[in-house]
């Protein structure tokens, strides 16, 4: 059974993306918080950009770093501060690496029975910032991005269960 990733402009400044995953909340939570498992499926496979540091304080006030790099060269930095944390259910962090400062995102687990709702909410700073994000194509890889969660899922799953 394939869940879909759904990505819909909810408003000139808001962004939602909402997937069920077939796990348990505070697995998926685990998924999004621990750092040795964000590495292995944040980043969409048929890209060509490489996640070469993921440094993660996932606490209130907590910060996270993450350093790509593409074709093994030019390195770009995401960065922010963690301004909610709520095992399982909530993060809600900033996105500080723009100018004008980037959208704040809330991600909630919703757990509905042994599978989890998750929907990622960006609130962008201005019209224009959402617009740029969308024509940069960043939103479209999270079908795929969402996909190779899944796939660790099943394995986390199966490690939990074994």
């Amino acid at each position: 059974m394939r869940n879909r990733t759904t990505v819909d402009r909810k408003s000139d400044r808001e962004m939602v993306v909402t997937r069920t995953f077939e796990a348990p909340a505070r697995i998926v939570f685990e998924a999004w918080t621990k750092p040795e498992l964000f590495k292995r499926w944040w980043v969409p496979r048929s890209i060509s950009v490489s996640l070469q540091s993921c440094e993660m304080d996932v606490r209130t006030g907590g910060t996270y770093r993450l350093v790509f790099a593409a074709d093994g060269s030019s390195q770009m930095a995401f960065f922010g501060r963690y301004v909610e944390v709520t095992p399982p259910s909530r993060l809600v962090w900033t996105n500080e690496e723009g100018d004008e400062g980037g959208p704040i995102t809330t991600v909630t687990f919703e757990e509905r029975g042994d599978r989890t709702l998750l929907v990622v909410h960006d609130l962008y700073p201005s019209k224009e910032a959402l617009d740029a994000a969308l024509a940069s194509g960043a939103t479209g890889a999270m079908p795929e991005t969402f996909e190779q969660l899944d796939e660790l899922l099943v394995t986390l799953g199966a490690s939990a269960n074994g």
